[in-house]
């Protein structure tokens, strides 16, 4: 009996003590890189990994396992670029060259960047999910669903804010004062329905105006368009209303005609993240240098356009064909209201709301969950 006892015993101290050698033998490896235990840990809590098991395998390589891994990163990135002025970041990186040159300081000479338009977020981050494109771009609401939609499997995150600037439900009808003087006779434009940034601010909106249970009232006036194609049908009187972007709702505020009845700073409580961009963590996970190179690209980017505003605004009109004046494009720019900043803002007013209707099943604790280091290292909310 007494040797049935011992048995098991002796197994899990002989466990024990192996867990205990190994732990010494990896901790020693870790110091020998230079690498703290803590500092370990703090690596792998920022690394956004999908799943427990994505991080256990990391774990589980040595030093020299994990660079040998990661030392040949992708020779080819695919960004996924938008309409308007909140994406001004992102011109200014093409225009320069600036993950090019980022990269190639980094030891990834010969990176090569291409940019793409889809005709819709879905079909954008359908791409991402597929793997045919590396960093999607949009608004926050569309990254918080992709966010939760992914995690535990690939896990998507954003890599920056890149900008924050208001948007405005203009309308072309001088008796509309308030979202409760609309009908439903009155189209709403927006980028997509249900799904866009605007659709979801328009969502809180309501649910300040009519009742948090009646968030949806506006929902079935709303229709899904391009910020060109809205601006255009507001203005022929298509739609009575455009829940609009920079540029566009102020080009549409120089006719006597248009005037507006709600900014997404009012439904907030003030500014917010417009427009943010997004990978997997796959991507974050094999491509550290590539990963840098694009995030050091748009702070030096953030840098160009608030150290030379007139610059900036010739480069929106060059990049994106733009008729505009710059001078137009400039007073846009300079705009107290508009930043241009990689710290993202506001995150939870829209995850909190998010969650409480169900367009996603998971609330995020932080901003900081749902983005990647290094954003996550800067001040946000």
């Amino acid at each position: 009996m007494t040797t049935n006892l011992l048995n098991p015993v002796a197994s899990f101290a002989a466990g024990l003590l192996l867990w205990a050698v190994g732990s010494l033998i990896y901790g020693g490896c870790l110091s020998a890189a230079g690498i703290s235990t803590q500092e370990q840990q703090q690596e792998i809590e920022s690394m956004g990994f999908g799943s427990d098991s994505d991080a256990g395998r990391y774990l589980r390589l040595s030093p020299q396992e994990r660079e040998a891994a990661f030392s040949s990163e992708v020779k080819q990135i695919r960004i996924a670029e938008q309409y308007g002025l909140a994406y001004l970041p992102l011109m200014v990186v093409r225009q320069y060259g600036l993950i090019e040159k980022h990269a190639s300081a980094l030891g990834l000479a010969g990176l090569s960047v291409s940019w793409i338009r889809y005709p819709s977020g879905k079909a954008m981050n359908d791409a991402l999910q597929f793997g045919l494109l590396e960093f999607g771009s949009g608004g926050v609401a569309p990254l918080l669903e992709m966010w939760d939609k992914t995690f535990g499997d690939f896990g998507v995150k954003g890599v920056a804010s890149l900008s924050q600037m208001p948007m405005y439900l203009n309308v072309n009808k001088p008796n509309i004062e308030t979202l409760k003087d609309l009908n439903k006779q009155d189209l709403i434009a927006l980028p997509a329905v249900k799904v866009s940034l605007q659709a979801v601010t328009l969502q809180m909106a309501a649910a300040k105006s009519f009742g948090d249970d009646r968030y949806d009232d506006l929902d079935g006036f709303t229709v899904s368009m391009s910020h060109p194609e809205a601006m255009k049908a507001l203005l022929s009187g298509q739609v009575t209303a455009h829940f609009a972007s920079p540029p566009f709702q102020y080009q549409e505020l120089e006719t006597s005609q248009v005037h507006t009845i709600l900014s997404s700073y009012d439904v907030l409580g003030g500014p917010a993240t417009l427009a943010a961009i997004w990978t997997r963590s796959e991507f974050h996970l094999q491509n550290p240098k590539t990963y840098r190179a694009v995030f050091e690209a748009l702070e030096e980017a953030m840098s160009i356009i608030n150290k030379d505003k007139r610059k900036a605004a010739q480069v929106y009109n060059l990049v994106s064909n733009s008729r505009l004046s710059v001078d137009f494009v400039q007073k846009i720019i300079n705009d107290p209201q508009v930043r241009y900043t990689t710290a993202p803002q506001g995150i939870m007013k829209y995850a909190r709301f998010m969650h409480r209707i169900g367009s996603i099943q998971r609330r995020p604790q932080d901003w900081r969950d749902v983005f990647f280091p290094f954003t996550a290292e800067i001040s946000g909310s």
